[in-house]
């Protein structure tokens, strides 16, 4: 049985990061060393081959639209054409690997591994679910890389599916040192909280917790044990409220704040759960200009 993603930031596995060919390439890797040196884990580094991603029409596509005469000719250079298509995909993949590598060992890393695989992303990653202790991802992948407002379907579903903490970047990576932590007293924030007090991985940050809602005896006492939680682990911790819509307060506190890392459970009970498991995962991720861990 996969352990929880809270747990697996206090286990033995690997920092395992998806490196591909966007923009977000050289922040994953630097937010991976970042977790892999906090954490004291190996760091692996993942390129994942779509064969459908890019391909454009396969053999089998216009095999119903050759002319007789040609077609056993055509079908044979099409063949010849994805298989040098497979062959480039795999060198560039190599090339980008090799890059990730050699910043992460000049940034102090021992031995990463790198490791290309063919298939499907989310897939994949589910496959190597049991290995990763926690998962750096780019927020959209070299498919959207002309959108700057596309997030890409891959990101959501792996969010969605794997049981794994999951560090989405959003652009330039740098060692966050005031972190906000969405409360909104579920069971998996307060789980959250607990490893995230027993963790190496934001010792030394300042913590805002924040929830969203009415502030009221029943809502302070989690809140406040949660602080509790946190600043008997040694943390600097400050705890409010904030009236309004999720997105919105959670936005505008870390402009105010200058909050520079987001952690959120992936489910809850309250709006927050509507805001991560309904559409508005989506523009939540989308609007993030700071790394955001999201754990279930």
């Amino acid at each position: 049985m996969s352990q929880s993603s809270a747990s697996a930031l206090t286990g033995h596995d690997k920092v395992t990061a998806c490196i591909d060919g966007s923009a977000f390439a050289v922040s994953v890797c630097d937010a991976a060393v970042w977790a892999s040196k906090r954490l004291s884990a190996p760091l692996s580094f993942l390129h994942v081959i779509d064969r459908q991603e890019g391909a454009g029409e396969t053999s089998s596509d216009l095999s119903g639209s050759i002319g007789l005469g040609a077609r056993e000719h055509l079908l044979e250079e099409l063949a010849t054409l994805d298989e040098q298509r497979g062959r480039i995909a795999q060198e560039q993949g190599r090339l980008m690997l090799e890059a990730a590598y050699e910043r992460a060992v000049q940034a102090g890393i021992a031995e990463p591994r790198p490791r290309q695989r063919n298939g499907e992303l989310v897939e994949t990653l589910a496959e190597l679910e049991d290995e990763i202790r926690l998962l750096v991802i780019g927020k959209r992948g070299e498919g959207a890389e002309q959108a700057s407002e596309h997030l890409g379907s891959n990101l959501e579903r792996v969010i969605r599916s794997l049981h794994r903490p999951v560090l989405v970047v959003p652009g330039e990576f740098n060692q966050p040192t005031r972190v906000l932590i969405a409360f909104d007293c579920s069971t998996t924030i307060k789980r959250a909280v607990e490893v995230l007090a027993a963790s190496p991985l934001l010792q030394g940050a300042e913590l805002h917790l924040v929830m969203v809602g009415a502030e009221s005896v029943e809502h302070q006492a989690p809140l406040d044990a949660a602080r509790d939680t946190l600043t008997a682990a040694g943390f600097s911790v400050q705890a409010s409220f904030r009236a309004g819509e999720v997105e919105a307060c959670l936005r505008e506190y870390a402009k105010e704040h200058a909050i520079d890392m987001l952690v959120m459970g992936a489910y809850g009970h309250s709006r927050i759960r509507q805001l991560l498991v309904g559409s508005t995962t989506t523009e939540m991720i989308r609007n993030a200009t700071v790394p955001l861990l999201i754990l279930r």
